[in-house]
């Protein structure tokens, strides 16, 4: 049965809301089209209606996650206010919330081997979203040039990356408080 346009769209929409989640959760390898296509009540044969491939869809994926950072990270930076952003972006990304749920937390922690492994398209959607959130970091405090957005940002990701992988609790407790206090964000 053939869809409309506007249908089309948001299928395709679904599909990468949801192949994010996924490969954010567990990464590229750690997930098939069929399960994206299920958890989106779409057939297989449907993706590649939408998509050239997968790769193609971890790109698009990627991307889309990186887009939705950024604008979070820029409410944050204007709530916060001038002077305070940079500490608010790094509480915001610092947190057990962020920790926690790797299906809704950012992408440059989980699919960063990734991008790194698979290159092509992958990396340069991470590359991009990269250089975005950086800017909006620097761009949120006059004290920050780009060396310091850049340390900031490898930071905060390490800080996170190794978070999540000690499997213990009080020890990624005291990372993310660590690199919260070397980067002066109020506890």
């Amino acid at each position: 049965m053939k869809v409309s346009r506007d249908q089309a769209a948001r299928n395709r929409e679904k599909v990468v809301d949801a192949a994010s989640r996924l490969f954010r959760a567990r990464g590229v390898d750690g997930v098939g089209i069929g399960e994206v296509m299920r958890e989106c009540g779409l057939t297989h044969g449907g993706f590649y209606n939408q998509f050239g491939s997968k790769d193609a869809l971890v790109a698009e994926a990627c991307a889309a996650s990186l887009a939705n950072s950024a604008t979070r990270w820029r409410t944050v930076a204007a709530e916060a206010g001038e002077g305070d952003a940079p500490a608010a972006i790094a509480a915001n990304y610092l947190s057990a919330r962020n920790r926690d749920a790797p299906e809704t937390g950012c992408a440059l922690i989980a699919l960063g081997p990734d991008a790194a492994r698979r290159g092509g398209d992958l990396a340069g959607a991470f590359r991009q979203g990269f250089e975005e959130l950086t800017t909006i970091l620097q761009q949120s405090g006059p004290e920050l040039d780009r060396q310091d957005a850049l340390a900031r940002m490898a930071q905060m990701v390490g800080a996170m990356v190794l978070a999540r992988g000690v499997a213990d609790p009080a020890l990624s407790d005291e990372i993310l408080a660590a690199v919260r206090h070397r980067l002066d964000v109020p506890a």
